[in-house]
């Protein structure tokens, strides 16, 4: 029993049952029983919902109360979507004490109780969603965003296939001295290296270990990983996730890949960081999301023997050109975000797209006719892989929808050509606003969300603006 404001009494099985939900839930539970039989040794199950950041937040229940969880759902409030990066509430989302942090029901999500490897047979998860007090999707959770694009897609008989990119970076368990992070000592050196070695196979040979723990704890958790490769910084990698034919279930694999590679990581005496810029002098951690696009009959309508040469293909980057900009304060959340955007850096600075460049916002990857793909790359590791994946197809809505037409793909160096377009945000305020004022975001997201997400970024920018860095009190204490 649920108590709306106004003192309204809602079942959960009527909340459930008005939405179909029911008969969802229960066949759900089926396939959880079996999970339990598998695995005799859980104990427990932790029930994560992703917030706003991407944060896993939830409870930790029995596993003999899990039953209850698939029936009526679990209980969490809805300014798990109003916390800043801190896990503080704030306020003026108006999802705080404004509505009396009021519960809502978190339903589980499909296929998403695994083991969990890293911390023992008696320890298994399960992602849950979360629905409005009517038992209609909430529209704060960022996974249910993505499902309103979806229905988009699938009105125009589109089904889209996608695949993410993280990288991030192995860190020291201790800080420096002056509290920053350093590079762990190399397992088969002992040495702590500061240098740049893309694909260093001396490099994946020394994290061995920890690499192969990542890669079956996936295999463990249904996350179907790809390549492994060593990256730029030291001890930065990256992992390519297989294409998915349900956008969703591709994010659902992101979510749970970070919460591997944080896992393992802290279990093998590393510690390891989705932030986007964690070394000043080193190379950001992106996270690039690759998208091609399924008709009714299976087939790829951005198939050419001419990489640019599909037309719904040149309308999808035309739209997420023309989207970009407006939709920085997603692909940039946090004030971190913002310094990967260096020239010549392998993160564009304008919007701009080209075939088999990487200097580009958007790029056409190398491969064969039926495989040819748009590769966006301009977020951050940081990002929320729903709100990413939600504004990279919305930006190819807009594209197909408005017949765009793309300009000529760029060739050569893009941080040395004259870009008839302007630079996108390289500010955390400005791209907040930008997305405040957006028509085009308004029209994606819906009023309601711009606002929230607006105004909880805003609440985030302006406590770390305030606070007095001890950067300032070097470069200003004394001479000033």
């Amino acid at each position: 029993m649920i108590i709306l404001p106004g003192g309204l009494a809602l079942d959960y099985h009527q909340i459930l049952n008005a939405r179909g939900h029911m008969a969802a839930t229960r066949e759900d539970f089926t396939q959880a029983e079996a999970f339990l039989a598998r695995h005799p040794a859980v104990r427990c199950v932790d029930l994560l919902l992703p917030d706003m950041n991407g944060v896993p937040r939830g409870k930790r229940v029995e596993a003999d109360d899990l039953r209850q969880v698939y029936e009526r759902g679990m209980l969490l409030p809805g300014s798990m979507f109003a916390l800043d990066v801190l896990g503080g509430t704030i306020q003026s989302t108006g999802f705080g004490f404004d509505e009396g942090d009021a519960d809502r029901p978190c339903l589980p999500v499909p296929g998403t109780l695994q083991p969990c490897p890293w911390l023992g047979p008696e320890v298994a998860q399960l992602q849950v969603s979360m629905v409005d007090h009517d038992g209609s999707p909430f529209f704060g959770d960022p996974r249910h965003q993505l499902g309103r694009v979806l229905e988009r897609f699938a009105a125009l008989g589109l089904t889209p296939v996608v695949a993410i990119e993280l990288e991030f970076y192995l860190v020291d368990r201790e800080r420096t001295a002056a509290g920053y992070a350093q590079p762990p000592a190399s397992p088969l050196t002992g040495r702590r290296e500061f240098r740049t070695q893309i694909n260093s196979m001396v490099d994946l040979d020394a994290h061995s270990t920890v690499l192969r723990a990542i890669v079956e704890a996936c295999r463990a958790q249904d996350v179907p990983g790809g390549m492994t490769l060593a990256e730029y910084g030291p001890a930065q990698w990256e992992v390519n996730l297989r294409h998915v034919a349900d956008a969703q279930v591709a994010c659902d694999h992101a979510i749970r890949l970070k919460r591997i590679v944080k896992g393992v990581a802290l279990a093998q005496g590393f510690e390891a960081t989705f932030m986007a810029k964690p070394y000043r002098e080193m190379a950001g951690s992106g996270a690039h999301i690759h998208v091609s696009l399924l008709d009714a009959a299976g087939r790829n309508v951005f198939e050419s023997e001419d990489p640019v040469g599909s037309a719904p293909l040149r309308q999808c980057a035309a739209g997420l050109l023309a989207t970009m900009a407006d939709a920085m304060a997603i692909f940039g959340p946090n004030a971190n975000s913002y310094r990967r955007l260096r020239p010549e850096s392998y993160v564009p600075m304008h919007p701009t797209w080209g075939y088999n460049n990487r200097g580009v916002a958007v790029r056409v990857p190398v491969s064969g006719a039926v495989d040819r793909r748009l590769e966006h790359r301009v977020a951050g590791a940081d990002v929320n892989p729903y709100l990413l994946t939600a504004a990279v197809l919305g930006g190819m809505l807009t594209g197909l929808e408005r017949r765009l037409e793309a300009p000529a793909p760029l060739i050569g160096n893009a941080y040395h050509q004259r870009i008839d377009a302007e630079p996108l945000p390289n500010d955390w305020r400005e791209a907040i606003l930008r997305f405040e004022a957006s028509d085009a975001m308004r029209e994606l997201f819906g009023e309601r969300f711009v606002q929230l997400y607006s105004t909880l970024k805003r609440g985030e920018w302006e406590d770390f603006a305030s606070q007095v860095s001890p950067l300032e009190h070097e470069w200003y204490l004394s001479q000033l």
